[in-house]
């Protein structure tokens, strides 16, 4: 099964090309379902037609589904959830308030994430397309399965061991005790979620796609999701940048133009060298089959959508003892000259040469904080940076 999944900051037209790339892939002869957890219901909107919580046909070899993610929680993982609340109900805290605090966040993008689980078990569908919740911090939970994988399991062997002496002491800590049903429905969960960490991490079969618009917002949060994607080991196969205005005879709107062709060239200098595919802002809204079959094609032509545009990383890190070592591909040969500063948890990388001068802002992963910038070196297409803790 082929996993595709979209994410980019709201409104950047990231549910589009989600619809968009579904439709195109069942054109192409693929049994494909899109899925989103939007609860905006935009997959409604886009095919103009009614979506829920059911399987909807909605093209040929097309399907759809709109989770609702607490749903999704109550009736699958009901008996865990009323743990929860009564954990946090014993603590004084009003019952109401303890349910809407036992869905911690990122549960309900991790829900929506179950389902791919679920859906490769039936072996139903060749391509499976999701619209991810417009979030910079998405892509956190798509590695949550291999973190809750490794320590869960080691926990709830150890919790279990402990269960019934707690019971014991259940009426002096005042703290409800998990039953084994519980237990049993968390060893469950976690097993899934090592099978979900398995199909995200696996190149061969899924990929990122990240969509912006020609603006700094979208810009960065596209790039930041791009380091994300790398740290985490998930492939990242193509860049979609939207909304992109014509050329017009008009003072206002050159203006505009001018800005818009700036950013383009800023964005397929920083995403390189992944694919950067760029689409014109249209005349109308895209809504229905037919205004999406347009933007499909104008998005891959006659290209199979679901094919890996690229595979590999764009940021590489390496921890040794107490250093950090990041390589960043770039878009400048040797006989450049470059300067690079850190402001923060960013690193800016000037380059000159005969014609311009470029500057990329990279995002820095957390584990570079208390470390200081020691040497940078430029090996072929590939920018090695390393960190040293500071004594």
């Amino acid at each position: 099964m082929r996993l595709i999944l979209y994410t980019g900051k709201g409104g950047t037209g990231k549910t589009v090309s989600s619809c968009a790339t579904a439709l195109k892939s069942a054109k192409h002869g693929y049994k494909t379902l899109i899925i989103s957890a939007d609860p905006a219901h935009t997959l409604s909107d886009a095919y103009t037609q009614s979506i829920g919580e059911e399987i909807t046909h909605v093209y040929d070899h097309l399907d759809a589904l709109q989770i609702d993610p607490l749903n999704e929680m109550s009736k699958k993982y009901e008996k865990l959830l009323s743990y929860m609340t009564s954990l946090f109900s014993s603590k004084g805290i009003d019952e109401t308030l303890a349910y809407e605090i036992a869905m911690l966040p990122g549960m309900t993008q991790l829900f929506s994430l179950l389902k791919i689980e679920e859906i490769e078990e039936n072996e139903t569908y060749d391509v499976v397309v999701l619209d991810m919740m417009a979030s910079g911090e998405a892509l956190r939970y798509l590695y949550l399965p291999k973190l809750l994988g490794s320590l869960n399991k080691h926990l709830l062997n150890l919790t279990s061991l402990f269960s019934g002496v707690a019971r014991i002491f259940e009426s002096i800590t005042k703290l409800p005790t998990p039953s084994s049903a519980i237990f049993k429905m968390e060893f469950e969960l976690v097993e899934k979620l090592e099978k979900l960490a398995e199909i995200i991490k696996d190149h061969d079969r899924t990929s990122i796609r990240l969509v912006a618009n020609p603006d700094a917002f979208s810009i960065e949060n596209a790039k930041r999701s791009l380091m994300s994607a790398n740290l985490y080991g998930i492939n990242v196969d193509m860049a979609v940048i939207n909304k992109i205005m014509p050329k017009v005879e008009d003072a206002y709107f050159t203006k505009w133009v001018d800005f818009q062709e700036g950013k383009v060239k800023e964005a397929e200098a920083n995403f390189y060298p992944l694919p950067v595919k760029k689409l014109k802002l249209f005349e109308t809204e895209l809504k229905g089959i037919e205004m999406l079959e347009r933007y499909s094609d104008e998005l891959f032509g006659t290209e199979d959508p679901t094919q890996i545009f690229y595979k590999g990383e764009l940021f590489n890190f390496e921890t040794r003892d107490k250093t950090f070592n990041i390589k960043v591909k770039v878009p400048f040969t040797e006989k450049d000259d470059f300067d690079i500063e850190r402001f923060g948890d960013q690193l800016m990388i000037k380059v000159r040469n005969s014609v311009s001068q470029l500057v990329n802002i990279v995002p820095l992963p957390a584990a570079t904080m208390g470390m200081k910038m020691s040497r940078a070196k430029l090996q072929g297409d590939e920018l090695n940076i390393l960190f040293e803790k500071s004594l």
